[in-house]
């Protein structure tokens, strides 16, 4: 896929991430099919997804362009991290391969670079997803196309908060020449805009729209907090 065909099909509109791990209820490719076919039906214009198998699936159930990725591992570089990841997902029918663009080391010496290459050799874009702008310059000037602040929060040396990383997302637009998709801990539709009007090209929600357990936990402890005032 060219940059150009997926930025036009994704400008100002929203991307689905449909993910479940494999301790969570609706852990499986044919429920997260069936997810990215809900939100297909609800308006997205993309979908994230996890693994071979789910992308596979989701590739099978709807028309829309799939970003890949692959979580292996527990801690540290574990978003596609390496080639073989990578790979992987371009196999699976990604149009976008997600990979973790952080400084940190790699599990097995593959380079960011590396990745990258090999994600283009097949004719496929990349979007690095990064926890700082100095991440996102590097990723660019790897070749990464895109570049999201995906991972602000998860790295020992980026700010904690409790809400999208406005701050990271205006930085990277203002500063980088490859386009800037805004994602992580964006839970409502006032906060999607709001990452719209600071300059991504599109939003990413998953947690808020596709895991269910998540959604619930927020209603209970909002009544909890009622109940004992």
């Amino acid at each position: 896929m060219q940059l150009h065909t997926f930025l036009d099909q994704v400008r100002g509109q929203l991307i689905v991430s449909c993910q479940a791990l494999p301790d969570e209820p609706l852990h499986g490719p044919e429920i997260m099919a069936r997810m990215a076919l809900a939100a297909q039906m609800g308006g997205a214009a993309a979908i994230r997804a996890n693994g071979p198998d789910d992308v596979r699936a989701i590739r099978q159930r709807v028309a829309l362009p799939v970003i890949g990725l692959y979580k292996d591992g527990s801690e540290g570089v574990y978003i596609t991290p390496t080639v073989r990841h990578a790979l992987a997902i371009v196999e699976a029918g990604a149009d976008v391969v997600a990979l973790d663009a952080t400084l940190r080391q790699r599990p097995n010496g593959d380079t960011l670079a590396q990745q990258i290459a090999a994600v283009h050799a097949q004719g496929r874009l990349v979007l690095a997803d990064v926890s700082t702008l100095e991440e996102a310059l590097h990723a660019q000037q790897q070749g990464a196309d895109l570049a999201a602040p995906t991972l602000s929060g998860y790295t020992d040396y980026s700010p904690k908060l409790e809400g999208p990383d406005y701050a990271l997302l205006q930085a990277m637009v203002q500063t980088l020449r490859i386009p800037v998709i805004a994602e992580g801990r964006i839970r409502t539709p006032h906060e999607a805009q709001l990452a719209l009007e600071y300059g991504a090209v599109a939003v990413v929600v998953g947690s808020a729209i596709t895991r269910p357990q998540l959604i619930t936990e927020g209603f209970v402890q909002a009544l909890r907090h009622v109940s004992k005032s």
